[in-house]
């Protein structure tokens, strides 16, 4: 059972330093990055949180699939991972659709173009020479001339029943987003039909305080209007440091491998330090 916290977004990049090494000192075992349209770049926030720090994984959540050749996405990654080996942890999307239209970069298929790129990455990292003409994905006898000694492992972040049963198909975990519950992690569990050794990663808001202040904060209307529920439905970490305790312990019973706690607020280190007090 891992225990994460995720450098949010809306933080200013060059706070990602402090923020990195003052989880080093801590209990903690994962950072997360995220690469979001218009926020930040994952790789770059992930080599530089890598650099600063020297027991944390790092992973990247989530590098959208249109905006990411496979090919140059193998070679970011097997770069990090042969500098900081055993240390990362690459998630992989379909990046929201609008986000994907915005910049041309939408698919006819984003299931297709989601399977072909993780399983041409993750050939790519164990040093394979890839030959794939899909759907979406055309890559032509080539290799990583530096590929990593430990391949990092690759998941899936998404969400849909179609996308579950991808991710189990041929990604070494999945990332399921905020506000899913420990009731709904055996049934995607399920959908998901990977193997023992399939990491099941739930990201969940955090937030220490009054139940308003969190059903107020902007991302978490947002993330209830994208998975089309209300507010007070959105699962979070949440309430007194022993409340917040008992949701990290009853997703790891649910199933989950890893919990990603995305702090709420403009100073998150006081709520990971009550959390992890009350753990």
């Amino acid at each position: 059972m891992r225990l994460g916290v995720m450098f949010d977004r809306d933080l200013p990049p060059e706070e990602l330093i402090p923020f990195a090494r003052a989880l080093d000192e801590t209990a903690v075992d994962d950072l997360w990055v995220v690469e979001d349209l218009g926020w930040t770049g994952g790789v770059s926030a992930a080599a530089t949180a890598l650099a600063v720090t020297s027991r944390l994984r790092v992973g990247i959540g989530i590098t959208p699939a249109p905006l990411r050749n496979p090919m140059l996405l193998a070679m970011e990654i097997g770069n990090l991972a042969r500098m900081h080996p055993g240390r990362l942890a690459a998630g992989i999307g379909h990046g929201v659709q609008e986000w994907m239209r915005q910049v041309g970069a939408a698919v006819p298929s984003p299931l297709a173009l989601l399977e072909e790129t993780i399983t041409a990455v993750r050939a790519l990292l164990l040093g394979e020479t890839v030959t794939l003409h899909g759907k979406a994905v055309h890559l032509d006898g080539v290799s990583l001339v530096h590929p990593p000694a430990v391949p990092p492992p690759v998941l899936a972040g998404v969400k849909g029943p179609r996308s579950l049963a991808l991710s189990g198909r041929v990604a070494q975990g999945t990332i399921v987003p905020e506000g899913v519950g420990p009731a709904q992690l055996p049934g995607i569990a399920e959908r998901i039909a990977g193997g023992d050794d399939h990491e099941l990663g739930v990201f969940t808001f955090l937030h220490i305080g009054e139940e308003a202040d969190r059903l107020a904060h902007p991302v978490v209307r947002d993330q209830a209007a994208y998975l089309g529920v209300s507010p007070h439905d959105v699962v979070m970490a949440a309430g007194t440091p022993e409340q917040a305790a008992e949701q990290v312990r009853s997703m790891w019973a649910a199933g989950a491998g890893t919990v990603v706690v995305r702090p709420l607020g403009r100073d998150p280190l006081p709520h990971v330090h009550a959390l992890l007090s009350a753990l």
